[in-house]
């Protein structure tokens, strides 16, 4: 797993941008996915529904973000550049073991479904996903 502070200086370095966007609001929902379309929609989704949401389209700004707050529900994608999915889990289970992780995921694969879940994750959708289901697990995450 990468240094995240050397990670994360080399990003600013390169001039490489992730987009952070925050709604405001207590507790949001902090959305990682590297497909900017996907993230905006399901940014778009989870507003409507009433949530609060902070989007990351890469790992190392996700996981920085902790030293300023604190992640009570995060969304995360599967496969990513630099860490995938379950090394942003596994690097969240050891520093901010109150967060609960829901996966979305375009690639069903068994497998990874149930690391992810013997890990510790809340749920686990496979791409494409009715809104609802999402809407309906994220309600659940947060009232948990």
């Amino acid at each position: 797993m990468p240094d995240l502070d050397s990670s994360l200086k080399h990003l600013e370095e390169s001039g490489a941008r992730a987009s952070s966007s925050r709604v405001d609001g207590c507790n949001p929902i902090w959305l990682l996915d590297d497909d900017a379309f996907v993230l905006r929609a399901l940014g778009r989704l989870l507003k409507s529904a009433g949530f609060s949401v902070e989007k990351f389209t890469h790992p190392i700004v996700f996981l920085s973000r902790l030293k300023q707050a604190v992640c009570h529900v995060a969304v995360l994608d599967v496969r990513m550049p630099i860490m995938n999915g379950l090394e942003v889990q596994a690097y969240l289970s050891e520093n901010s073991p109150e967060t609960r992780i829901i996966f979305v995921s375009g690639q069903d694969d068994p497998a990874v479904r149930q690391t992810a879940l013997d890990a510790g994750a809340f749920g686990f959708l496979a791409k494409p996903f009715e809104d609802e289901v999402l809407v309906q697990l994220l309600h659940k995450a947060v009232a948990d």
